[in-house]
């Protein structure tokens, strides 16, 4: 009954900085640090994604930097060692690559980070190419739509739909949708609730609504 969701393509970063299978490791450090990112993906061919290297992957080579071999591999992991001794992005990435494709709604892809544990994630069309890439940070963009606008959502997808020619009123402030109002069924004011709480950017909501029968 509400309108469309917010989709990963909706707040995705477009141009991305991407690095091929061989580029050189100081060449990806100083694409980070000059791009401001933390991670790039790794392509090929056409821009096939095959996995991503980030600055986790990189750490490991000033992590055992002096270490003696032998004793690196008794301490510590073995994929932190071959990584530690890496010098190009197909020895470095982490692969395959978890990505995500352009229609994925936001939560899904939030609940695919979350269970993942990482921080961005490739999207890719149907062919595995690359098309963009989300943040954490970009699937919080819709909290910044503002008050105004969330209102007028929730008026028209939830108020005008379920309570038609009614008193409802609805606020918001701080991302916080009130409804206020007396409706003729009391068994669709939880629906209302239910129905706000799910429009994106939405914070919280407080439903203040009464039944005309108990008036």
């Amino acid at each position: 009954m509400t309108s469309a969701r917010y989709t990963v393509n909706d707040v995705m970063t477009k141009n991305v900085i991407a690095v091929t299978p061989d580029t050189e490791f100081k060449e990806i450090a100083a694409c980070m640090n000059q791009w401001k990112v933390t991670a790039v993906p790794v392509i090929e061919g056409e821009g096939h994604v095959v996995g991503v290297v980030s600055e986790a992957d990189l750490l490991p080579k000033e992590e055992f930097h002096g270490q003696r071999t032998g004793l690196i591999e008794q301490m510590y992991r073995p994929g932190d060692t071959v990584k530690a001794g890496a010098v190009r992005a197909e020895e470095l990435m982490t692969s395959p690559a978890i990505t995500v494709k352009p229609d994925v709604p936001l939560p899904q892809a939030a609940r695919l980070m979350a269970y993942q544990r990482v921080k961005r994630l490739p999207v890719v069309d149907a062919d595995g190419n690359l098309k963009g890439i989300v943040s954490r940070a970009d699937l919080l963009k819709v909290f910044l739509r503002s008050d105004d606008e969330l209102a007028a959502e929730i008026r028209r997808e939830v108020v005008n739909r379920i309570f038609p020619a009614s008193s409802v009123k609805v606020s918001v402030t701080w991302g916080v949708a009130t409804f206020t109002g007396r409706v003729r069924d009391a068994a669709l004011i939880p629906v209302a609730a239910r129905l706000a709480q799910s429009v994106e950017g939405v914070v919280g909501v407080e439903c203040r609504l009464e039944s005309e029968a108990s008036a």
